[in-house]
């Protein structure tokens, strides 16, 4: 049981600790660890909708108030599920446990992002961190010399349409000014997630993370390594084009003589997805067949209506409509009167039926995408709600990702006709065929090196490969490596440009993202077969299918309950993640951008 110092100790900042668990020191059986089980699911799942409840009210009202809710809540979640954890990984020594009992026990130890050390002032230490981290990275902006700042969204949509390389520059710089600051909460709060994943018997954070994918961590990591190969050719051959259109673009003095492509002129803050520039990748002969951006504006569609298009595609395979207190409840823009989190999430508050989307939405293509993204977050989430808390989730965090994304993949000219976006479409020629594909590429394919590279420095972060002298070093190793894009300027220690993206200052794994761009092609695949349709992979749309709906609220409805490799199997009849499906999308243009890479010097020099 909890210490008599520990809770005085907790009581003593705010924390009140939730006792009743039948910790696994004191069980000798198979039946007393399941009914250990049981109860840590009923503890572990109370502490964690009223966290839930205190992150959702700290990102949509910042304020130092709501900063220190949060943070007893997190540390009250953390206290608790972290010695569970512990406890569970005590309980796998006990003989005579079924292969189901010992996953449910591996779940449990790995239901916490940061797990915490056993000592309690560490754990309030480790939560505190990780809470600064991200209200830094929430609140930071961009001042310009003339007195006037612009926010992170303000400044996005700005290097969306800017083609001014000075002006690019700038907004690139000004935003990576907000992350120096938080070098040194980073690396103490690596040590302390680094001696709570020890705890728990495993090597490092790193280790700990890749050991959530029913597969050794070994395992896993070179499975996503054959995954990245089977897919970079093609990455090598869009890399390759974008970088020859850039150069005619901006001239030879704007771009690297060593192959890489300069992260500010990709139109994107990370350079992690590249449509915003479609129009300097193809000009004028290869245009695509619609502009959504433009259609919302025409039809005078706002948020709220973007959202509702989305939920329509979900309902059209059968699914029900979103609850009223979705609409209540959610935060769609960004409010005027006080700082948010503008970082698109969904969120199931009760583990039931609350569920929500908080976005700081602008009217434009990409974010109709991103709604159609956080919905598939909520459709699941509603999906899995009578699994036990351990089960709800995803069958692997891929998965939960590639929901979404497999609906916008259905997002096709033939579709904005059927529900009467788009009033006509001109006659497909190969030109049109060639600007859609090559739409979808620049974000899907041009994001795949990017979410590699943010999970593989955090892992050799974590497992001190890489040392706080030399983070930014590496980081721009990594990026240049498997991506083959640069700093636009000189960089040093004095920097922190990981922090500046969103997922490592608040600590999100990165390669759930990385999987869920390859399982989307496989789920889509299969939708269209189970949809019957007869014709090229990129011009399918499920909507509409109850076939399609039904194999889909099957998998969604199974959470965690399974390993992931059972779960894919019963959906697409693969047991392995596999490139193949993006490959087949892709292929007509991938024999395109051959021609077009005809006599260009292609590749990159790393070192």
């Amino acid at each position: 049981m909890v210490g008599s110092r520990l809770v005085k100790f907790l009581s003593a900042i705010g924390v009140t600790i939730v006792c009743g668990v039948t910790f696994a020191g004191d069980v000798e059986t198979p039946e007393q660890v399941n009914q250990f089980i049981g109860e840590a699911d009923e503890r572990v799942g109370a502490a964690g909708q009223l966290q839930t409840r205190a992150n959702w009210i700290f990102t949509n009202f910042i304020t130092h108030d709501t900063q220190q809710m949060l943070i007893t809540a997190k540390t009250n979640y953390s206290t608790l599920a972290g010695q569970v954890s512990r406890e569970a990984f005590d309980a796998m020594s006990v003989p005579g446990l079924s292969s189901e009992t010992r996953r449910n026990l591996e779940l449990i130890r790995h239901n916490l992002v940061l797990p915490p050390p056993t000592s309690a002032a560490q754990t309030g230490e480790l939560v505190a961190l990780a809470v600064e981290l991200r209200n830094i990275y929430s609140t930071g902006k961009y001042c310009e010399e003339q007195g006037q700042c612009s926010v992170l969204r303000d400044m996005s949509l700005r290097m969306t349409t800017s083609r001014n390389p000075e002006e690019l520059l700038a907004l690139w710089q000004g935003w990576r000014a907000i992350s120096p600051p938080m070098r040194p909460l980073y690396t103490r709060q690596v040590a302390l997630a680094n001696s709570g994943a020890r705890e728990l018997g495993y090597a490092d954070l790193g280790d700990y993370w890749r050991s959530r994918f029913d597969m050794s961590s070994a395992e896993f990591a070179a499975d996503t390594e054959r995954y990245w190969q089977q897919a970079k050719p093609l990455y090598d051959a869009l890399q390759c084009h974008v970088a020859g259109q850039l150069e005619d673009f901006y001239g030879e003095e704007h771009m690297p003589d060593d192959g890489t492509i300069p992260a500010h002129l990709l139109g994107n803050m990370w350079a992690q997805g590249w449509s915003n520039i479609e129009d300097v990748v193809m000009g004028e002969k290869y245009q695509p067949p619609y502009d959504l951006t433009a259609i919302l504006a025409q039809r005078d569609m706002d948020e709220v209506d973007m959202v509702k298009l989305a939920e329509g595609f979900f309902i059209s395979l059968g699914m029900e409509p979103l609850p009223e207190t979705f609409w209540e409840r959610s935060l769609f823009t960004r409010p005027k009167d006080r700082e948010v989190v503008c970082h698109a999430s969904a969120w199931s508050v009760d583990g039931a039926d609350d569920l929500r989307i908080k976005m700081c939405m602008q009217r434009t293509g990409e974010d109709l995408g991103v709604v159609h993204h956080e919905l598939g977050h909520n459709y699941y989430q509603r999906a899995y709600k009578n699994q036990p808390y351990y089960h709800r989730g995803s069958a692997n965090p891929g998965f939960h990702e590639a929901v979404g994304d497999t609906m916008s993949l259905s997002v096709t000219p033939d579709y904005l006709v059927t529900i009467g976006l788009v009033d006509n479409l001109p006659a497909t020629t190969e030109e049109l065929e060639i600007a859609y594909l090559m739409k979808v590429a620049l974000d899907k394919v041009a994001f795949l090196p990017f979410a590699l590279v943010m999970d593989r420095w955090r892992w050799q972060v974590f497992s001190g490969e890489v040392t706080p002298d030399n983070y930014n070093a590496a980081w721009w190793q990594l990026r240049k490596q498997y991506q083959g894009v640069s700093s636009p300027v000189p960089r040093t220690e004095e920097d922190f440009d990981p922090g500046a993206k969103y997922h490592i200052a608040a600590n999100v794994s990165y390669t759930r993202y990385f999987l869920a761009h390859l399982l989307q092609f496989q789920f889509h695949q299969k939708m269209c077969e189970l949809a019957e349709y007869d014709g090229p992979l990129h011009r399918c749309s499920a909507y509409g299918s109850k076939a399609a709906g039904s194999a889909l609220g099957t998998l969604l409805s199974a959470g965690r309950s399974a390993p992931w490799q059972d779960t894919l199997e019963a959906f697409t009849g693969s047991r392995d993640i596999d490139a193949a499906a993006m490959l087949d999308y892709f292929a007509p243009l991938h024999r395109w951008l051959d021609k077009q890479n005809e006599g260009r010097q292609c590749g990159w020099r790393s070192l």
